[in-house]
């Protein structure tokens, strides 16, 4: 519930009065003489979700911007009218919790800090989560996404749309796309200093660890993310649920690709860079487009009629514009889907391949089957079949002191290149299971002893 305090202007009395008895509501009236202007100061109490109709019917009835107006939290009103007035609004909805447009406005802007405070924190949050991805701890990215102050301007674009507020939305929206081109520059400068001050030992494959190469391979399934923490920032910031555990949760879709775009830039992977810095745009739209339709369905419009059409409009070309980049982007994130599905299919070939080839060695068996793919151009240049850009499969076999068989190795070579585009290399590594030294060739292309 809320308490309102508002000053009425001179001549304006008797028709705001009438205005809070029709609404059935408690008010108590102070005659104002610090100002010529206004004639007297109401404060009265109401439900959440009253606000807003309340505001606007009695800016209608005579109360102009200029008039001081305040709407502060109150924790208890015992009065039997207010009771009342809680059951004729009461929706058993999440209406029934919503805040007003007003409140909305100010809670965006509470949350959008000024662009050079608002710059400084997305560097510093994109910094750590280099750190956090280069050193492969979860722990140190989710640390990053807490301080990223990106939910303000995420929700204020939404907010401004449906409110008609162009202001509001163009600065929401740059601050976002600035914010995430300046992570990603910033990202590829720590990343680049980490090499160069031999932080990281040379020629380190980055694609082997874990947290980047999830970010720089990026698959369409990580959309409904975004689209999750849109929705739920809007009814988050609209009903007063806890808005910091669903700014980490919008971060958590923009911040570590947005590194991960860094570090493949100051790697020299391109198209990997590529990959990651169309998920943070595909993501930050989809925050946007969640959230201007969750704000739609809750119902928040203009507070002027005259408004209405002009808003209803904004919403429709915004959405229309947000459904048609994504769907665009998509197509990449569909085709690095698809690749990442080509590529596991295939290593599933590979082992029951293997598998039917050892069934019929009984000393040995199988350890392990991975597929090599190569970062350069991938999965740009596998968009149809992406066995193209398999480097290697590596076979470990293990088995007793003396297992090592040539025609082994020859089947297995045959029977998977059976599945690929081209050439494709296999290795076969015989493990000794015993604890004896093996020596003979482990690879089809050279020999070279292996334990």
């Amino acid at each position: 519930m809320r308490h309102i305090q508002v000053t009425i202007p001179i001549g304006s009395r008797e028709t705001i009065l009438d205005l809070l008895d029709e609404e059935g509501i408690d008010y108590v009236v102070t005659d104002e003489s610090s100002s010529r202007e206004y004639d007297a100061v109401v404060s009265f109490p109401v439900p959440t979700n009253a606000v807003e109709p309340i505001l606007d019917s009695l800016q209608e009835a005579g109360i102009d911007e200029e008039s001081y107006t305040v709407v502060v939290d109150a924790e208890t009103v015992i009065s039997r009218n207010f009771e009342q007035l809680q059951e004729e609004h009461s929706t058993e909805t999440v209406e029934e919790e919503q805040i007003s447009r007003q409140e909305l406005l100010t809670r965006a802007d509470e949350l959008t800090p000024t662009f050079s405070v608002f710059m400084a924190m997305t560097l510093i949050s994109a910094i750590v989560a280099t750190v956090g991805l280069m050193l492969d701890s979860p722990a140190v990215v989710v640390g990053s996404m807490v301080i990223a102050p990106l939910i303000g301007p995420a929700l204020s674009a939404s907010i401004g749309t449906v409110v008609n507020d162009r202001e509001v939305f163009f600065t929401g929206m740059r601050y976002q796309f600035t914010g995430v081109f300046g992570g990603i520059i910033a990202a590829a400068i720590v990343a680049w200093l980490f090499q160069a001050m031999f932080l990281v030992p040379p020629g380190a494959e980055i694609t082997e660890i874990d947290e980047v190469a999830e970010r720089i391979a990026p698959e369409l399934l990580l959309l409904p993310v975004a689209l999750g923490a849109g929705a739920a920032g809007i009814l988050s910031l609209a009903t007063g649920f806890s808005i910091a555990i669903v700014g980490v949760m919008i971060a958590a879709a923009l911040v570590p690709p947005m590194a991960a775009a860094g570090i493949a830039l100051a790697y020299g992977l391109p198209v990997a860079a590529l990959g990651s810095t169309v998920l943070v745009l595909v993501n930050l739209l989809g925050v946007n487009l969640a959230g201007l339709l969750t704000l739609r369905y809750i119902g928040y419009r203009p507070g002027s009629g005259f408004e209405v059409p002009t808003a209803n409009w904004q919403f429709v070309k915004q959405a229309a514009i947000f459904v048609c980049v994504i769907l665009v982007l998509s197509l990449f994130l569909t085709g690095i889907t698809y690749s990442s599905y080509q590529v596991s299919e295939f290593e599933g070939t590979a082992t029951e391949e293997t598998e039917d080839v050892l069934a019929a060695y009984d000393e040995m068996h199988l350890l392990d089957v991975e597929v090599e793919v190569h970062q350069d151009g991938f999965p740009l240049d596998a968009s149809l079949d992406a066995t193209h850009q398999i480097d290697a499969v590596i076979i470990e076999v293990g088995g007793p002191p003396g297992v090592y068989d040539a025609e082994v190795i020859e089947r297995l070579d045959e029977r998977i290149n059976a599945h690929t585009a081209g050439e494709t290399e296999v290795q076969v590594r015989f493990v000794t299971t015993g604890g004896a030294e093996i020596e003979g060739p482990t690879e089809t292309d050279d020999a070279t002893p292996a334990t």
